[in-house]
């Protein structure tokens, strides 16, 4: 008998020690490496080109097959996937509150250090590494979702609308001051004239940190990466709101026991898909069309029509993503397809941060040092190539390993003891 098993016999608390391998629910880390794919498909933008072409686009890339590829990323990826992300990483707070509680642990504390540790890894990515990084994120929003925890499913349904709602209020409500100072001919000239400055030290920054990361040295990167991350802080009021929204509903499907009981929420998953795609469809084509024809610095209506847009479409696709693959795998056949995606999403972490180092090795100075030299079409190309290769490596690891190698040093270092790694070696250890 195992000593887990044994201390369950005895009534007695169990070990500190990550959820094992039967515990799995299969659907969420299908879910979670298809997620990973399409991260990666979204990030490349910044991955190998300054963050400030995102508000500020870019007019290096006039060729028709970089418009067409630019596009389809807008409408199909971007905030779908991280919203998907979200989703899951609420969703994992009721599996592993569940859990611990039941084996007689105490959650808060356990999860506190988790988010800690996140937190860590997050800004050791994001300043010595990358400036997109999405972990810090997680590990800073992860503490206000403890806050929710003990909520009723409806409940955290109504805040996760009215947390997406926020950003939507706030360019709202910039465009509505922005054109009331309009009135004004001496305002209506300073706001011009700081939008003009605005633009100009966006384009002159993103001059500066192409040079930097196609020919610079590591320190003048970390230098740059601080500044970058500091222009980062400056856009978070606008799309932490989202995930955080998607963490809540992540939270509220999770108290629902929806993906733990499948077959039991069948109707609801197949309503979910229709909607999403409906709402998906025609909140994306309003999102990507209206932001042709504005300026993510400058808030408009046109703007704000746009952002409306992404509120709806973006969730909307997300969901239907999640409940299309959901149905899907009650196929045996799909399921036998889209298993080994499960390999990619149990190696979440280590996959995403494998990513950045072959991205940043291709793009930078201290690899090929291609930063800014490739365009949309030729990066979802370099996106697919990469997961494609990740996936057989997920696969090949998780037959003779537990956890990948940051998954193993997030829960060694979570649960304060070194974990086993070797599958082997977790079998010898139960007595199997």
């Amino acid at each position: 008998m195992s000593l887990a098993k044994a201390n369950v016999a005895a009534g007695t608390p169990s070990v500190l020690a990550p959820t094992a391998r039967p515990e799995r629910i299969e659907v969420i880390d299908i879910l979670r490496g298809f997620a990973i794919f399409g991260i990666l498909l979204v990030n490349m933008e910044t991955l190998g080109a300054p963050i400030y072409e995102f508000v500020e686009p870019a007019t290096r890339w006039p060729s028709l097959v970089d418009q067409i590829a630019t596009f389809a990323i807008r409408f199909f990826a971007e905030n779908k996937f991280y919203s998907l992300f979200s989703l899951l990483f609420g969703l994992g707070l009721t599996i592993q509150m569940k859990r611990t509680e039941e084996r007689g642990i105490r959650f808060v504390p356990l999860y506190i250090r988790r988010l800690l540790v996140l937190l860590v890894f997050g800004l050791l990515h994001a300043y010595l590494f990358w400036v997109g990084d999405i972990l810090t994120i997680y590990g800073l929003l992860g503490f206000l979702l403890l806050l929710f925890r003990k909520a009723k499913p409806k409940t955290l349904l109504i805040w996760s609308v009215i947390v997406l709602l926020i950003p939507r209020l706030l360019y709202i409500g910039s465009a509505g001051l922005i054109t009331l100072a309009n009135n004004s001919p001496e305002s209506a000239e300073i706001i011009a004239e700081q939008f003009a400055q605005q633009h100009a030290s966006y384009s002159a920054t993103s001059i500066q940190a192409t040079q930097v990361y196609s020919q610079g040295t590591f320190i003048e990167q970390t230098a740059q990466r601080v500044q970058d991350n500091l222009a980062m802080y400056t856009m978070m009021p606008f799309f932490m709101p989202g995930i955080f929204a998607m963490l809540l509903l992540g939270l509220y499907v999770g108290k629902r026991g929806i993906l733990q009981d499948i077959p039991g929420h069948l109707e609801l998953i197949r309503r979910v898909m229709i909607w999403g795609l409906v709402l998906g469809i025609i909140g994306n084509l309003i999102s990507v069309v209206a932001g042709e024809f504005s300026s993510r610095i400058e808030p408009s209506w046109i703007g704000a029509l746009s952002d409306i847009g992404t509120g709806v479409g973006a969730p909307a696709l997300c969901l239907f993503y999640a409940a299309a693959i959901i149905l899907l795998v009650q196929n045996p056949i799909w399921l036998r397809r889209l298993r080994p995606l499960a390999a990619v999403g149990r190696l979440s972490l280590s996959n995403y941060l494998f990513q950045t180092a072959v991205c940043t090795t291709i793009f930078y100075s201290y690899g090929l040092g291609l930063y800014g030299k490739i365009g949309p079409a030729l990066g979802a190309v370099l996106a697919v190539v990469i997961y494609l290769v990740q996936i057989p490596l997920s696969v090949l690891w998780v037959r003779y390993f537990r956890f990948g190698p940051f998954e193993w040093l997030w829960r060694s270092l979570t649960y304060g003891h070194w974990q086993p790694m070797r599958i082997r070696t977790e079998r010898a250890l139960s007595g199997n």
